[in-house]
């Protein structure tokens, strides 16, 4: 009987003080194939994965900072738990059972990741952690970030030893409210510091995407990819149209739109991207019935991680979702969670070599 391969023995590191003063921390999971990633309390961010390519060579496919400024400072998301909505809000107001809550214009006239008080700028408690996972959790009060409803929000970042990064959201609020969590990790497979991903292979379970304005608002309309550059039913290299005349790629400066997904509600794989010199691979699995595909369009010369300077379009974002807006179409799947109900769901990262 082959034995079962147990975990490594879960790390914490110290990762520095806050601006505040207050002491940050990393957690360190590591499986017996090697592959290793890092979370901290600080925003219960995901900060480093550490992913053996295809000669065994370990490869830190996110891009990151080195210690807790570096992530207090940073305006880009990187690895960021986001909430209490993910995306953007038109006009950065919502109505919620006949009632106006009004929130932070943080991008033009909207609200772009639930405004300027961040949840990924918090200090997160750890409420479990051993070898395979890591629970952090933070109380979010009626009317934070202008939101109805007071709960406590839960994030269980897994790593198990078929190399999947499982993330975990939990939250039940007392009363109704938008909760649209998302993972803003900005990947390249070929390493962090190998410059753009436009030869990264893309493919996506989507038949369609929702259309956006100028200001990246959905317009309301799903629209097909038959025939467009948004088509990666069949993979492609990102780059391969991502300059093509097309407008929702104008408006974008490259992809950053949002997918329909297929999986209908049930967890199941929506999108695998494959690194070109690397030989690693990603397939992402989700029970959310949107993503937004983001090809760092609007990086310019961020400083990270040993020394690294990321640009334009080094990396993409796969982060799972309800629909942009989706408060304010009602032809959109609702991001509204009732009172007393529990919002639970999981998105995965599998890697393997190919």
């Amino acid at each position: 009987m082959k034995e079962k391969r147990k975990m490594k023995t879960l790390q914490k590191k110290d990762f520095g003080m806050t601006s505040k003063g207050a002491q940050a921390t990393l957690y360190i999971l590591e499986n017996e194939a090697g592959m290793q990633i890092s979370v901290s309390d600080f925003g219960a961010t995901l900060t480093s994965v550490l992913v053996p390519d295809k000669d065994n060579n370990l490869v830190e496919v996110t891009l990151g900072y080195d210690d807790v400024a570096g992530y207090e400072a940073g305006t880009k998301f990187f690895g960021a738990t986001v909430g209490r909505n993910a995306n953007r809000i038109g006009g950065a107001v919502i109505e919620i059972n006949g009632k106006e809550y009004h929130l932070t214009k943080n991008d033009g006239e909207n609200n772009l990741h639930s405004g300027l008080d961040f949840y990924h700028g918090r200090l997160w408690k750890v409420a479990d952690a051993d070898d395979t996972h890591v629970t952090f959790e933070m109380d979010s009060p009626d009317g934070d970030q202008g939101y109805p409803g007071a709960l406590v929000m839960k994030v269980t970042y897994s790593l198990d030893e078929e190399n999947t990064l499982m993330i975990h959201y939990e939250a039940e609020p007392d009363q109704d409210t938008i909760i649209n969590m998302t993972n803003h990790s900005y990947f390249n497979l070929n390493g962090h510091k190998s410059g753009d991903v436009l030869n990264h292979m893309l493919w996506l379970n989507a038949d369609a995407f929702t259309l956006a304005d100028a200001a990246s608002i959905p317009t309301g309309e799903i629209r097909s990819v038959e025939g467009t550059p948004m088509d990666f039913r069949t993979d492609k290299t990102i780059g391969r149209d991502i300059e093509a005349d097309y407008e929702p790629l104008i408006f974008g400066k490259g992809y950053d739109h949002n997918w329909v997904l297929k999986n209908e509600g049930e967890f199941d794989k929506v999108a695998e991207v494959a690194g070109d010199e690397s030989g690693i691979h990603m397939s992402v699995l989700t029970d959310l019935p949107g993503v937004q595909i983001y090809t760092a369009n609007f990086l310019d010369g961020e400083k990270g991680r040993d020394g690294a300077v990321y640009e334009m379009r080094d990396a993409i974002c796969l982060e799972t979702q309800y629909y942009p807006d989706a408060i304010h179409h009602e032809n959109f799947p609702g991001p509204i969670c009732k009172k007393g109900e529990k919002y639970d769901t999981r998105t995965a990262y599998r890697f393997r070599v190919k």
